[in-house]
């Protein structure tokens, strides 16, 4: 790939605040090279991410029909705008609409990482994001059984 074709791929980066984004920046040397965004929520990390990254903020829908409503707006608006080629996620509260937005509207990739609290059982998010999912990261082994052959897993990334 020539150095020109990398910079033409925008890629966004959509977790929750908190472990979701830590877990995230674990895999930073994956998506530094490219222009990228964050969407998130604000919060004490997250607001120490914008320092030095370009971030949006969003409501937290905390599963709430109305605050989803207008996270599934917000959402739809910045990828609107961005139009990311790639969307990363590890997952949770906004994950879900900006995967779906961005795969179906705009033709983006979708890779999930299944957190690494996920021993036992898959996330929600997991399990909504997987059937539109390009690559789909699960961090333990146990987690292969609940999902199609797309799952894969290379260790934890924390």
């Amino acid at each position: 790939m020539k150095k020109k074709e990398v910079k033409k791929i925008k890629v966004c980066i959509v977790c929750s605040s908190g472990g979701h984004l830590t877990e995230i920046l674990q895999v930073k040397e994956c998506f530094q090279k490219f222009p990228h965004f964050f969407i998130t929520f604000k919060r004490e990390d997250s607001l120490e991410l914008e320092k030095k990254e370009n971030v949006y903020f969003v409501e937290d829908p905390s599963r709430n029909p109305i605050k989803f409503l207008k996270c599934l707006f917000q959402t739809f608006s910045i990828v609107k705008k961005e139009r990311p080629k790639v969307i990363i996620s590890t997952g949770a509260g906004v994950a879900v609409p900006a995967c779906f937005l961005g795969k179906l509207f705009f033709k983006s990739k979708i890779i999930f990482i299944e957190s690494f609290c996920r021993i036992e059982e898959p996330s929600l998010s997991g399990k909504l994001v997987y059937p539109v999912a390009d690559l789909f990261f699960v961090q333990w082994k146990k987690l292969l059984k609940f999902y199609g052959r797309k799952a894969i897993y290379r260790g934890s990334v924390v």
